[in-house]
């Protein structure tokens, strides 16, 4: 497939800055496929739109404080995005400007005396592979990390205390995902309470937000993301009657599992367009970047042409877009 689908026009102004007043006071466009109508809703409606016994499958992945300013050995400024481990003092890292980041690097966190970083090693798609030379890495995002918010928020370099809570699911548990399951944003504690919910998890990572650079949707490759199913979890989704996949991380986990993948491994599952579902029945999820897979994925479940249609519907009628924008439930 020619990339051209997978793009749209959106203007500026309707990609959401900052998270709505309150978690579920975001706007829902609902989808009822089979009967090919839609309607504008709010958020805080959703239990009454579901049917009773419904399946409600969340990610419950916790993003992790991924984003780390450093200092090289002349004092200039090196920022890290830690994106996946290799070993408690090993990362995966993006890191800007790459030419500061070189193997053999030392760069530096903190005050006196500050953490001592190294590069030891460069991918071949760019990250470099990152040790800290005097603890864990993980200390050390825990002490100096911030949110990492993505780039088209624009204090993304400078995130506020009401970022670390926002940019979190209220059922939040192991802490892995350098991005937000952003479905999952609008959920209060009071709304989960009146839905059937089972958990998987999968850790957010790079092949969840990197952008389609290929010509052809074919030629993109995925390397994989972490992820754990508990086992009577997944006989309670496998048994249900119909399931909702909050969320296209979550989409991601039951597919892996409904084609006789392990409980807990690493899917590089790409659902693309004439993608056979065989465990998602429903799907609620954000409005996602042009160019995506996450825009793929959400074109594999309910058709191209009927996506690109919402996505005009939604801009015409001035939904927000994107991490803190509004959903829509697809049925």
């Amino acid at each position: 497939m020619d990339l051209s689908a997978f793009d749209y026009e959106l203007p500026p102004e309707l990609i959401a800055q900052a998270p709505a007043a309150s978690r579920d006071a975001s706007r829902l466009l609902v989808i009822d496929r089979a009967r090919q109508t839609f309607q504008d809703d709010r958020f805080a409606d959703l239990p009454g739109l579901l049917r009773p016994g419904d399946c409600l499958v969340v990610n419950d992945s916790r993003v992790i404080p991924a984003r780390v300013l450093a200092r090289d050995r002349g004092g200039r400024a090196v920022e890290l995005l830690f994106v996946a481990p290799a070993s408690e003092r090993r990362w995966l890292a993006l890191v800007r400007p790459g030419r500061r980041c070189r193997v053999g690097a030392e760069l530096f966190v903190g005050a006196e005396p500050p953490a001592r970083l190294a590069v030891v090693g460069q991918a071949p798609d760019g990250p470099r592979l990152v040790e800290r030379l005097d603890g864990t890495l993980e200390d050390l995002m825990a002490a100096h990390g911030r949110p990492p918010l993505p780039p088209y928020i624009a204090r993304f370099a400078a995130p506020t205390a009401e970022d670390r809570e926002r940019y979190q699911t209220v059922y939040a548990r192991p802490p892995g995902s350098i991005a937000a399951p952003t479905a999952g944003l609008h959920f209060t504690p009071e709304l989960l309470a009146g839905l059937n919910v089972e958990r998987v998890t999968l850790h957010v990572g790079l092949d969840t937000f990197r952008p389609l650079s290929t010509e052809t949707l074919e030629e993109h490759e995925l390397h994989g993301e972490r992820y754990r199913v508990a086992p009577d979890a997944w006989e309670r989704i496998r048994g249900a009657e119909r399931v909702l996949a909050v969320g296209t991380t979550t989409v991601r986990v039951l597919e892996t599992l409904a084609r006789g993948g392990p409980l807990a491994g690493r899917t590089d599952l790409f659902v693309t367009p004439g993608f056979e579902f065989r465990r998602v029945d429903a799907l609620l999820t954000n409005f996602h970047l042009p160019r995506s897979t996450l825009l793929a994925l959400v074109m594999a479940f309910a058709g191209i042409e009927e996506t690109r249609r919402l996505y005009e519907l939604a801009i015409a009628e001035r939904y927000r877009f994107y991490s803190f924008g509004d959903a829509m439930l697809i049925l």
